[in-house]
C-alpha cells in the first residue's frame, strides 16, 4: 500500500507533463497556421485595382490604384519621347492593360500606353508623349475611398501660368474695348473755325483711359476636382461638376460687366491643391476670392445654402468644424506630393491676424447669403465661420459658398438642372456686387499700380 502511494504522485506529474506536451505542440501547430497565412498573403504581388487619367491643359495626372504600395522606378526616353515606368513584383493584369483606354485623343501630353510583362517580376509601362514633360511621381497612403496609390503628374516642360494666361487675355479685351471708335454726339468741327478761335477756347483735354477703369478681379474657386470627387448625391451627382458648372456660368455673368473680370482656379476636372489655390488668387492680384462647394450630410433632409468666413479661433458650430476639416482633407484625397504640400503650407499660411480683412469677409458673405436666400432658404440665417485652409488668405476677402445639401434628394435634382445652376451663379454675383457697391475699395491692381509709381513706397 505504501508503494502504492508513493507511485500516485509521479504518476499524475507524468500525466500534467504529458497534457502541457499536447497543449503546447497544438498551439504551436496553430501558431502556425495563423503565421502562414499572413506570411503569404505579405508576400504576395500588388493588385491593381483601378486605373485612372485626368488630363488638361495645365497637367495630366494618371493615377494607379492598388492593394499594396507600389514599388516603381521612372526614367525618360528621347527619339521618341517616351515616359518608362516599371512596378517591381507586379504581374500585368486585365486593369492595368485596360490603362491605354482611358487616354483621350485630345490629351495634351499621352499619345499613347503600353502595358507589358518586362520580367517575370517586373511590369512595364511605356508613355509615348506629344511633347516633353517634367513627371512627378508619388505615393498616397490609403484614405477613404481609395486604396494605395501611384501618381503620375506630367506638366510641360515650359509651363504656362493659367492665372497670367487669363490675366493677358482680360488685358487683351480691355484694350480692345478702349481702342473701339465711340460716336460722338458732338457736330465736326466747321472749316471756319480758324486757329485764333482755338486759341480762344482751347479743347479740353481728353481724360486718359487707363487704369481707372480697370475691372475688381474676383477669383472664383470650384472646390474639388480630378481624384477628389467631392460629396456625392444618392443619384450619382459629383459636388466637383456641379460647383465647376456653377462656377462657369458665374465667370460669364462677371465678365460681361464691364466692371468685373473673373478668374477660376481649375477649367475643367483636375485637382488642384488648396495652397495653391489661394497662390493663384494672390498671383492673379484678386479683389475678391469665392470657393464653391455642395454640402453633404447624413441626413437626406438638411437643406439650404451656406456661406463660410475663416475663423481662427475656432468653428461658430459643431456642423461648421465638421465641414472645415472635411474641406481641409482634400489634399489627401485629391493627391498632392508630401513635400509640396509641406511647401504651400509654408508659403500661404501667413499672419491672419489682419483684422479689416476678416471684417471684409464677413461682409462679403452676408451679402453673398442674402442673394442665395431669395433662390432657396438657407441652411442657417447667418453667416458661419471655421477654419478653413482653401480661405488663408491674408490679404484678399476671402469666402465659401455651400450652394445646397447634395446629399438632399430634392437639392441634388435641383442642382443638376441648368436653370437653378443660372440661378445660383446670379446670386453670386449679385451678392459679390452688393458688397462691391457698398464697401470694396478701388480695384487691387489700381492701388498696386499707384503704390508702384510713389517713389516714397
Amino acid at each position: 500500500m505504501a508503494s502504492a502511494r508513493l507511485a500516485t504522485p509521479a504518476a499524475a506529474l507524468s500525466r500534467v507533463q504529458a497534457a502541457r506536451r499536447a497543449f503546447l505542440s497544438r498551439a504551436t501547430l496553430l501558431a502556425a497556421f495563423t503565421w502562414l497565412p499572413t506570411r503569404l498573403i505579405a508576400a504576395s504581388p500588388p493588385r491593381i485595382v483601378a486605373v485612372r487619367a485626368w488630363p488638361a491643359e495645365e497637367y495630366t495626372r494618371v493615377t494607379l490604384e492598388a492593394s499594396a504600395a507600389l514599388e516603381h522606378e521612372a526614367f525618360l526616353l528621347e527619339n521618341p519621347l517616351r515616359l518608362v515606368i516599371d512596378l517591381k513584383g507586379v504581374v500585368v493584369q486585365t486593369i492595368l492593360r485596360a490603362l491605354a483606354e482611358h487616354i483621350a485623343p485630345d490629351d495634351p501630353y499621352i499619345a499613347a500606353v503600353r502595358v507589358g510583362q518586362f520580367t517575370p517580376e517586373t511590369t512595364r509601362i511605356v508613355f509615348d508623349l506629344k511633347q516633353a514633360v517634367v513627371p512627378q511621381i508619388f505615393l498616397l497612403d490609403p484614405i477613404d475611398p481609395y486604396q494605395y496609390r501611384l501618381v503620375i503628374d506630367l506638366y510641360p516642360e515650359k509651363p504656362q501660368d493659367p492665372v497670367a494666361r487669363l490675366l493677358a487675355e482680360l488685358d487683351k479685351r480691355q484694350r480692345t474695348e478702349s481702342d473701339t471708335p465711340v460716336l460722338s454726339e458732338t457736330p465736326p468741327r466747321r472749316p471756319a473755325e480758324t486757329q485764333a478761335n482755338r486759341a480762344t477756347n482751347p479743347r479740353k483735354p481728353q481724360p486718359k483711359p487707363p487704369e481707372q477703369d480697370a475691372p475688381y478681379v474676383i477669383v472664383l474657386d470650384p472646390g474639388h476636382g480630378g481624384e477628389d470627387p467631392g460629396a456625392i448625391g444618392r443619384h450619382g451627382t459629383r459636388e466637383k461638376d456641379v460647383v465647376l458648372a456653377v462656377a462657369r456660368r458665374a465667370k460669364k455673368r462677371f465678365d460681361d460687366d464691364p466692371k468685373t473680370r473673373a478668374v477660376l482656379t481649375r477649367s475643367d476636372d483636375y485637382f488642384i491643391a488648396l495652397g495653391e489655390r489661394v497662390n493663384r488668387a494672390r498671383r492673379a492680384q484678386a479683389d475678391l476670392f469665392v470657393s464653391i462647394h455642395a454640402d453633404a450630410f447624413v441626413r437626406p433632409d438638411v437643406a439650404g445654402s451656406s456661406v463660410y468666413a475663416l475663423s481662427d479661433r475656432g468653428a461658430s458650430s459643431t456642423a461648421a468644424k465638421w465641414l472645415a476639416q472635411k474641406e481641409n482633407q482634400s489634399d489627401l484625397i485629391g493627391g498632392v506630393q508630401l513635400a509640396a504640400r509641406s511647401d504651400h503650407v509654408a508659403a500661404t499660411l501667413l499672419d491672419l491676424s489682419i483684422t479689416a480683412t476678416r471684417t471684409d469677409s464677413l461682409r462679403l458673405a452676408q451679402a453673398v447669403l442674402a442673394e442665395l436666400a431669395r433662390v432657396s432658404p438657407p441652411h442657417r440665417p447667418e453667416v458661419e465661420t471655421a477654419n478653413f485652409a482653401v480661405l488663408r488668405n491674408p490679404d484678399v476677402p476671402s469666402v465659401l459658398v455651400e450652394l445646397a445639401f447634395i446629399s438632399n434628394p430634392t437639392e441634388e435634382r435641383r442642382l443638376k438642372s441648368a436653370d437653378y445652376q443660372e440661378q445660383l451663379a446670379e446670386a453670386i454675383y449679385r451678392g459679390v456686387k452688393r458688397y462691391l457697391e457698398r464697401h470694396a475699395p478701388r480695384p487691387r491692381a489700381l492701388m498696386l499700380a499707384a503704390k508702384s509709381r510713389d517713389p516714397a513706397s
